[in-house]
């Protein structure tokens, strides 16, 4: 489980996978010392640990998207069949109590794995999923009403104990201490989908504490990226799961930023659409998912406007060097 430099990886040096393993482990044996956990808990870290495995299996012999796919849905009926917990409710939107009915068991599906890929795809630089998944967590508590009451929905503990077995992760991987570790899939697919499940959970359980629209917020540069990256992809004629070098990290490092600074900007960007989030959310579900919306679609052509721009600018530095030569 090493990750060795490539055209796409432009670290230096072999550096090993574990951090994920790393993180999981550490969560797990908080969670066993706690102890207090509901039937869904237990689940949700039961079936974390084979998405672990799985990540770990694709860092050691890049397994294809279609074996990642299938048992990542497995996974997730496994959660729906044992807990019951599922989005079948939207809230008040517009005038109309959005219920979803059977419908919901699909968009469960596409959310859940959505974000635990958006998360594996913001894994491009040193500390970015992790931070990202910091600001998240700090969302999800602020934005919860009723936190403080930690008995009620336990699987805030989770994520607490998901933060902190993210810092000393953190800590090795910018360098602070320690030789450098990367978190690999096995981290960045297990923090998307203990997220994804957690806000599922908050909005959509007996005693909902996050509106559905609440939760967009607490994610909302991951899946930002994520759309504009897959539309990008498409719009090209390329499968939306082929990696390459076109997330907001590796643009704005194209512009001269490098990593650490990059990395702080992404995470103020992060939790400025969080702030955002918040002071609207009184506004309602329908004026929030529309802001969303808006926002997901003025990223997406701001990003791809980018990409063609830079994209344009390397084909010309390109054609002038063969020039010179």
């Amino acid at each position: 489980m090493i990750d060795r430099p490539n055209a796409r990886k432009q670290h230096t040096g072999s550096v090993p996978l574990i951090g994920g393993l790393s993180i999981y482990i550490g969560l797990l044996a908080g969670a066993i010392c706690y102890g207090h956990f509901s039937h869904f808990c237990w689940m949700l870290l039961g079936t974390a640990a084979v998405l672990a495995f799985l990540g770990a299996l694709d860092d050691r012999n890049d397994l294809s998207v279609r074996s990642r796919l299938l048992v990542q849905t497995a996974a997730i009926f496994v959660m729906i069949a044992t807990t019951g917990i599922y989005v079948h409710r939207l809230g008040h939107v517009l005038g109309m109590e959005l219920d979803l009915g059977w419908l919901g068991i699909p968009v469960t599906v596409i959310a859940v794995i959505g974000l635990l890929n958006a998360f594996n795809m913001m894994d491009g630089i040193d500390g970015l999923a992790g931070g990202l998944t910091l600001v998240s967590i700090g969302s999800i508590l602020l934005f919860n009403s009723q936190v403080h009451d930690i008995g009620i929905e336990n699987v805030v503990v989770i994520v607490i104990l998901l933060a902190a077995a993210i810092i000393p992760f953190m800590l090795t991987n910018l360098g602070i201490l320690g030789r450098k570790i990367f978190m690999g899939d096995a981290g960045s697919m297990v923090l998307g989908y203990l997220l994804a499940w957690t806000l599922i959970q908050l909005s959509q359980g007996s005693r909902p504490t996050l509106s559905s629209s609440d939760v967009l917020w607490c994610v909302a540069l991951p899946v930002f990226d994520t759309f504009a990256v897959m539309y990008r992809r498409m719009r090209e004629g390329k499968s939306p799961f082929k990696p390459d070098r076109g997330h907001i990290h590796h643009m704005v490092m194209r512009e001269g930023l490098g990593p650490r600074p990059t990395l702080i900007a992404l995470l103020i960007l992060a939790g400025a659409l969080f702030l955002l989030g918040n002071l609207i959310h009184r506004l309602g579900p329908g004026p929030n998912f529309i802001v969303f919306g808006g926002m997901a679609l003025v990223y997406t052509i701001f990003m791809a406007r980018i990409w063609n721009i830079q994209m344009h600018a390397d084909q010309t530095t390109i054609k002038a060097i063969r020039l010179m030569n």
